[in-house]
């Protein structure tokens, strides 16, 4: 209710409107969906870390090209309502335990938007930091708290997150940030 009340307003992601951020996350079910229906790659799958390593959208300026069109397409992919986007995020969801529960091979799942390959683990833990990343965007967003996911789901999250931030900031960064505040660095965020 508070999501379709807010749904052109501004979310927390600055520049995207709460129906934007909103078909973002949903989307992510979407990704899954066709990420697994559609045949093994044949190409040998790239670490997650080198993932986030080569993703132009990481290291890019909050106005770089990467970002902002990102922002544009799931703004414009919000135009016709919240009623539609719900609807399409239903569709995919009512799909997702068929793909899950689909063997592969090869064990590789092709991501065209990026240009490479990722284990169907691996390429689930992208979706599934999405899904919770942006989860706390879209409820800080409306007010509301941030959904709790299962330990199993939040632990592959912050290992992720916290292998991007290793690479990005150093050990001693990162070291600091968890365990001594008074030395940490301003942030040692992954994106």
């Amino acid at each position: 209710h508070e999501v379709a009340k807010a749904w052109n307003n501004e979310s927390a992601c600055v520049g995207m409107t709460v129906g934007g951020l909103s078909h973002h996350l949903l989307a992510q079910a979407g990704h899954v969906v066709s990420g697994l229906d559609t045949p093994p790659s044949s190409e040998p799958p790239i670490a997650l870390l080198d993932h986030y390593a080569r993703a132009d959208w990481v290291t890019a300026g909050h106005d770089d090209e990467a970002n902002a069109s990102i922002r544009v397409r799931a703004d414009d992919s919000a135009t016709d309502g919240h009623a539609t986007v719900l609807a399409q995020a239903a569709r995919s969801l009512a799909h997702l335990p068929e793909v899950l529960g689909a063997p592969r091979s090869p064990d590789s799942v092709y991501i065209p938007w990026q240009g490479w390959s990722l284990t169907t683990d691996d390429f689930l833990a992208t979706r599934a930091m999405e899904v919770v990343v942006h989860s706390d965007d879209l409820a800080a967003s409306v007010g509301v708290p941030t959904p709790e996911f299962p330990d199993n789901v939040i632990e592959h999250v912050v290992h992720l997150l916290c292998g991007v931030a290793l690479r990005r900031h150093g050990q001693e960064a990162l070291i600091r940030t968890l365990s001594r505040p008074q030395r940490a660095p301003g942030s040692v965020a992954a994106f």
